[in-house]
């Protein structure tokens, strides 16, 4: 019989967290092995409600003691914790967003000692939908590509991650980055706009959990490409799902597309 696949799960007391912790009760080959809080949360040596144990605050006894760690902090956390996992040897998966370039660098740099993801979104969906914005964008030639994201009044950042993510994929697709083609607000006398150009807009508001749009405007018709999240659940199966990817993998990068078999990359470091 095949051992299940202990994961330690960093940031276990957020939303995203305890979505996780509901998620892994319910996953067969997987068990809750750490929940890791902040220090000074007031969940802190309490009962964890999804498994055993109690919630604790160090990470470098979770990486110690697990096959593979999740993690859903802030992003001074997550490069701490990618710190941590690295040194242990084990494979971790981070879903924090809000890095600044310079971070997401310092934390994929771990893929050289460990297997790795970082995604700015766990949807299983959403990578699903990048595939296809991809194959779009380098068919509709002459198309203009915009994106709208709606997100609840609650998110830090803006644009979101995902919609970045999604950005990427539409300017590679055009042999373009996103740095270079990438407009994030309009105001005033704009001009008008560019063939290159890729438009990001984020909405803010209510308790949406995600919603993300690609459109492709055309003459005379547009495609628009759509994934709504309704439930963190989404994300949280997401998650478990990549780390039971990870688990036995060689160290390099791996990508949610390589979790849904998009791809036939095993990862580079």
């Amino acid at each position: 019989m095949t051992a299940d696949v202990r994961i330690a799960v960093i940031g276990a007391a957020g939303r995203m967290g305890e979505e996780i912790l509901k998620v892994l009760s319910q996953t067969q080959g997987a068990v809750l092995s750490n929940a890791v809080t902040e220090p000074g949360d007031p969940k802190t040596g309490r009962p964890v409600p999804f498994g055993t144990g109690t919630f604790g605050t160090d990470p470098a006894a979770a990486a110690r003691n697990c096959d593979v760690g999740i993690d859903f902090t802030s992003p001074r956390s997550s490069i701490a914790v990618a710190d941590m996992f690295s040194k242990a040897g084990k494979p971790l998966v981070v879903g924090t967003t809000g890095f600044s370039p310079e971070e997401k660098e310092r934390v994929l740099s771990h893929g050289c000692t460990i297997p790795l993801i970082l995604s700015p979104n766990m949807s299983l969906g959403v990578h699903l939908l990048a595939h296809l914005v991809e194959l779009a964008a380098s068919v509709l030639d002459g198309f203009d590509g915009e994106i709208l994201e709606i997100h609840h009044r609650l998110k830090k950042d803006a644009p979101s991650g995902t919609a970045l993510y999604l950005a990427e994929a539409l300017a590679r697709a055009r042999g373009k980055t996103f740095s270079e083609v990438g407009l994030c607000h309009r105001e005033g006398v704009a001009g008008p706009r560019t063939v290159d150009e890729v438009g990001v807009m984020a909405l803010r508001g209510g308790d949406v959990v995600g919603d993300h749009t690609v459109y492709f405007l055309g003459e005379g018709e547009r495609i628009e490409l759509t994934h709504r999240a309704t439930s963190r659940a989404t994300f949280a199966r997401g998650a478990v799902t990549a780390a039971l990817f990870l688990a036995g993998k060689t160290p390099g990068v791996y990508t949610m597309n390589d979790v849904l078999g998009l791809t036939g990359k095993k990862g580079t470091g």
